[in-house]
């Protein structure tokens, strides 16, 4: 075998180049519209009728290539930079609003304190974490455990003039605290009495936070709808099972079609509608027998129990303490067992 030479090497190389360069460069007579915000591109040049009658699904495969390159293309052009080993490209802003699946979320009604503050025109400002402690002699926080100045935290407490001298100014200054707490622990339960019925504004999770099965599964519901078909031609992953509360799309009849079938549709109506004897739904007429056998069952039991109740025990009669069960003939010689009282003594010398 002759092994080829420099030539024919360099010209297979060239072939090689070129097919390259074809791959990831695509030539359009009107440039394309981006909007690398949405990693969207839009074609405004018309598709060509013959070659889409000539080829049809493969001449869209190729526009559609053919338009991704370009996009890629204008995404290398975009300034990079590398973060942790990988690299990372910041997309400009978006040029075009997407329109939302869901209303925005209201925003969180105000709370008293928030009122009255805009009512008296009172603003926040910015108050340092840390003040100055004059006992100590060091920098501390200004709120919390070891805090600047704290007042319990004192050896000595002057006791007003219109207090009582034998109270206890420290447990004073503790019981107000714990006041304190309370009173916002109750303002904190009554705004949220207030904001009940009102839907929560739906903040972003931060990347890598812990998240539930039932998180997850909403968020990848709401992913699968976010397409232009509402996740109706969405595929499904490896091993994945068919989303949940996606409705069935009402099919109709076609205007046009097989007239057979539609002329025994119709017929099968009129005989329907001009059948004399009604027709039977077997299962409601089952279950129909079924609720008056149940309720013919129950009447006959509470009648039963009833007589039952007639003919009972007798109870403590002025014969005797226990009169005891009467027999079953109405004054034959079996009458029954007598109780142990005078009247069943009396029965018995008799037989």
């Amino acid at each position: 075998m002759a092994t080829p030479g420099v030539e024919e090497l360099l010209a297979r190389a060239e072939q090689e180049e070129a097919l390259s360069l074809r791959q990831i460069t695509v030539h359009k007579e009107l440039d394309l519209e981006y909007d690398l915000g949405n990693l969207l591109a839009m074609d405004p040049n018309p598709p060509e009728a013959s070659e889409f009658r000539r080829h049809g699904g493969d001449y869209l495969r190729a526009l559609a290539r053919g338009n991704t390159q370009l996009l890629i293309n204008q995404l290398w052009q975009v300034p990079s930079e590398r973060v942790e080993e990988t690299v990372v490209v910041r997309l400009p802003e978006a040029n075009l609003r997407l329109p939302r699946e869901k209303p925005p979320p209201r925003a969180r009604p105000p709370t008293r304190w928030e009122q009255f503050a805009k009512l008296k025109g009172i603003r926040k400002r910015k108050k340092s974490n840390i003040a100055w402690d004059e006992a100590q002699g060091e920098w501390r926080r200004r709120w919390g455990y070891k805090r600047a100045n704290d007042p319990t935290k004192k050896w000595l407490i002057e006791v007003p003039a219109t207090a009582d001298p034998n109270e206890d100014q420290f447990a004073k200054l503790l019981q107000a605290k714990k006041e304190r707490v309370a009173k916002n622990e109750l303002q904190r339960l009554r705004n949220i009495a207030r904001s009940q019925g009102r839907e929560p504004p739906a903040p972003v999770p931060p990347p890598g936070a812990p998240r539930s099965r039932a998180q997850l599964g909403k968020e990848l519901q709401v992913t699968r709808r976010s397409t232009a078909s509402v996740g109706r031609f969405q595929a499904l992953l490896p091993r994945e099972k068919e989303p949940r509360g996606v409705g069935k799309k009402r099919r109709f009849q076609p205007l046009l079609g097989d007239m057979a079938a539609e002329k025994q549709r119709q017929l099968e109506l009129l005989g329907a509608l001009n059948r004399k004897e009604p027709r039977l739904d077997v299962t409601r007429a089952a279950n129909k027998q079924l609720r008056e056998d149940e309720q013919e069952a129950a009447r006959s039991k509470k009648r039963r129990g009833a007589g039952r109740a007639g003919t009972g025990k007798k109870g403590k009669g002025p014969g005797g303490a226990r009169a005891g069960k009467k027999g079953k003939g109405p004054g034959g010689i079996r009458a029954g067992k007598k109780g142990k009282g005078r009247t069943g003594k009396r029965n018995k010398q008799e037989h």
